[in-house]
């Protein structure tokens, strides 16, 4: 039994206003045993129920649940940074190049272990991650997660049309090698699959309708792809699938838009669009450094809230600037402004946190320090640096150290990242 002591804030519940449910222990005491939580409250009730526990004291230090990052692409990991391009010109500079190292299963079980150590360091133990076509790098970051008993999702790229050679497959190919990889990893320790056509423009309606069967056969897998990230990408599905009414649509008529699917950037949805995503209870990733490093737009965060569409926060590493979910929460927060819109400190949290597991239907097991719930949580230290101990007090409330991290912190932040009650990231001192 591990008894850590702390500043705990978390949410315990669904809510649609985060500052009113958030729950924060100033005096926090957190028992865990084995791989869950057993009891989460004031220190002096914890310690009291569970006085042999062995003590980890972080009385300096915020606990908080660890991190959800719904959208990243893990073969982007080494070309983070690559200077900008729209969209488009960017993919084929830069991301097709790179993604075709990926053939090679060594390399992808080699970038798997990089990628998920920038995770863990900047406090993020769930991912809904883009690996490659290729089945090796799905196969590589799947052993990989599980090594650390790390909740992942992920699948499969689907690419048939429009693609690079040696990043292409064919409608038959996407179809049964994702069966397979459903039957190998879907449910198996924590593992989660899920279907992913990488964007409209590279998939067929072949291979679109093969992978909404294939939806339909599985109604428990995620659906992952891309959605209205940029205006020319727009045009072009519409010269594509001239038959559908708009982008939205594509997906819509092959079965691909329901609870589970996760869409990211949807920055110029028509009003249409924006209500079916609301009736089809389907989940917006929202990718602020992404959208501002390659131009893409401004997301309507208002607009999702006001119909009620799941909205997640994501890095969308490669063309997102960092791994760090807070510091993606301040740039959110910034594009909110442009727009003349509030987005909060601890809604930012909720977007990566409970938020994200209630929209991804995983609430009963990550996203919150609920009793019963695996134990990843994160041990957050506000004061990393000489400025944070400057700017920063004991005295601040959640939201004042939420805000000044967000655009003040980095992975320096981060004391220690445990999954399922292990240490699998730990600041080294120095």
């Amino acid at each position: 039994m591990q008894l850590f002591r702390a500043k705990i804030l978390h949410f315990p519940q669904q809510t649609d206003s985060p500052q009113q449910d958030a729950v924060c222990y100033p005096d926090g005491g957190l028992a865990v045993r084995g791989e869950r939580i057993l009891a989460i409250g004031n220190f002096a009730g914890v310690v009291s129920d569970y006085p042999d526990s062995t003590l980890h004291d972080h009385r300096n230090h915020w606990i908080m649940p660890g991190l959800i990052d719904s959208h990243l692409h893990f073969p982007q990991t080494e070309m983070l940074a690559c200077y900008g391009e729209q969209l488009l010109s960017w993919l084929e500079n830069y991301t097709f190049p790179t993604e075709k190292k990926f053939a090679d299963p060594d390399y992808a079980s080699a970038m798997a272990d990089v990628f998920l150590r920038q995770l863990l360091k900047n406090g993020t133990t769930t991912g809904l991650v883009y690996p490659t076509v290729h089945t090796s790098s799905v196969d590589a970051l799947f052993a990989a997660a599980s090594a650390k008993n790390m909740a992942m999702v992920t699948g499969k790229v689907c690419m048939d049309q429009n693609s690079p050679a040696g990043l292409a497959d064919s409608p038959q190919q996407a179809y049964e090698a994702s069966q397979q990889l459903i039957s190998s990893w879907h449910n198996k320790g924590r593992n989660l699959y899920a279907i992913t056509p990488r964007f409209a423009p590279t998939s067929s309606r072949e291979q679109l309708s093969l992978l909404g069967s294939l939806a339909a056969e599985h109604s428990d897998v995620f659906i992952q792809t891309h959605l209205s990230e940029n205006q020319k990408e727009i045009q072009w599905v519409q010269q594509l699938f001239p038959e559908r009414n708009g982008y939205l649509d594509v997906y819509d008529h092959y079965g691909l838009v329901r609870e589970r699917s996760v869409f990211g950037h949807c920055l110029h949805l028509t009003e249409q669009e924006w209500q079916r995503m609301a009736d089809a209870r389907a989940t917006i990733a929202f990718c602020p450094t992404s959208n501002l490093f390659l131009g893409s737009g401004l997301f309507d965060y208002q607009k999702a809230k006001t119909l009620k569409v799941p909205v997640t926060l994501a890095t969308d590493v490669g063309a997102g600037t960092t791994f760090n979910l807070f510091r993606t929460y301040g740039e959110a927060y910034k594009v909110c402004q442009m727009q003349q819109q509030a987005l909060c400190p601890l809604t930012g949290l909720y977007l990566m946190t409970q938020g994200a597991a209630v929209a991804h239907k995983l609430q009963h097991e990550i996203g919150n320090l609920n009793p019963g719930t695996f134990a990843d949580f994160i041990i957050v230290d506000p004061a990393f640096d000489e400025l944070t101990s400057h700017r920063l007090h004991d005295r601040d409330t959640a939201e004042e150290v939420l805000f000044a991290l967000s655009m003040l912190g980095d992975d320096r932040m981060i004391i220690e990242t445990r999954v399922a009650g292990i240490v699998q990231y730990r600041k080294e001192e120095r």
